[in-house]
């Protein structure tokens, strides 16, 4: 049997493995990819801010569990993040900047997630794992402590994907199969959504695409391929719950299809990670990838240098 020690730390470590390994191949196409590595399979470099971001995620849930507040949240952006800012900020997304630009000019959430532009990125979505993690079976709750979180940084689409990953990590924590974790997904954001839509039509390809135009097939029904950036809400947690789905769950299988997708390769293959790592344990994460995980450098944020995945996984499920 699986401890939910062992589910959050599979979690939070298939999470930054997924970030290590989809690095290299963010912003690519799966054609593009191919041409490259042939699949890529193997961690070349370390994580991004994904994994920094989620270990910050989690900090300041610790500090407050079930009664964080956005302001609760803003605060510690202030004193945690811009405080420590020499210069522009390094290794963020677009809500990020953005964020750290709101709160500089003194605004409050959730106008502090509306004031930029970048309000729909998948930025949440990338941290959202802890709360599921914290909220194991209570997928409801989860959503909720990812949208406090989020009203922060983002708004409207980005919000929900937020949502929908927490709510998910909820339920994969209880050992779900992935079908049951993607519906937990799909009731926590409105049906006639954006995100909605898109998680229902990249599953349904998953389900029926084989498996060699997996890539081309879900590109060609979820991705906006005429916008130039790949950080939108409502395509990576598309790809990464048929990732997921396509994977059967499994840790390797569910990563590395995630981040031969390319387009925001880093941050769907972290999401599929969290799922399948919260699903199957730590033991299921690839020894050669959770060896190359370690302490994180802090280099786009200072304040989380030093922290492992593996020791925050431990802090949350502690007081359960």
């Amino acid at each position: 049997m699986i401890s939910v020690r062992d589910r959050a730390r599979g979690c939070l470590l298939g999470l930054a493995a997924g970030d290590a390994l989809g690095a290299p191949a963010e912003n690519l196409a799966p054609e593009e990819i191919a041409a490259r590595w042939g699949v890529l399979t193997e961690i070349e470099r370390g994580g991004t801010d994904d994994t920094e971001y989620t270990i910050f995620a989690a900090t300041v849930l610790l500090r407050h569990g079930h009664a964080l507040t956005s302001e609760d949240v803003a605060r510690a952006w202030r004193e945690e993040i811009v405080a420590r800012l020499d210069g522009p900020m390094r290794g963020a997304g677009f809500s990020e900047l953005g964020t750290v630009e709101a709160l500089r000019r003194g605004l409050e959430p959730p106008l502090t997630g509306r004031w930029h532009a970048h309000g729909w990125s998948d930025g949440l979505a990338m941290r959202a794992a802890p709360y599921g993690i914290f909220a194991a079976g209570d997928p409801d709750e989860a959503a909720r402590l990812a949208e406090t979180d989020g009203r922060v940084s983002h708004t409207g689409e980005g919000i929900l994907g937020g949502r929908a990953v927490a709510a998910a990590v909820a339920v994969a924590m209880t050992g779900a199969p992935p079908g049951e974790v993607a519906g937990a997904a799909l009731r926590a954001v409105p049906e006639d959504s954006w995100t909605a839509r898109n998680l229902r039509a990249a599953l349904d390809v998953a389900a029926r695409a084989p498996r060699p135009l997996l890539g081309r097939a879900l590109h060609d029904t979820v991705v906006v391929a005429h916008y130039p950036w790949t950080d939108l809400a409502p395509e990576a947690v598309a790809l990464a719950f048929a990732a997921y789905v396509a994977g059967g769950g499994e840790v390797e299988a569910s990563v590395v299809t995630a981040a031969n997708l390319g387009r925001d390769a880093d941050t769907t293959a972290a999401v599929a990670g969290a799922l399948a790592g919260a699903g199957r344990g730590e033991a299921a994460v690839p020894a050669r990838w959770a060896k190359r995980i370690g302490p994180v450098a802090g280099r786009c944020l200072p304040v989380v240098a030093g922290r492992d995945v593996r020791d925050v996984a431990d802090e949350i499920v502690k007081g359960l």
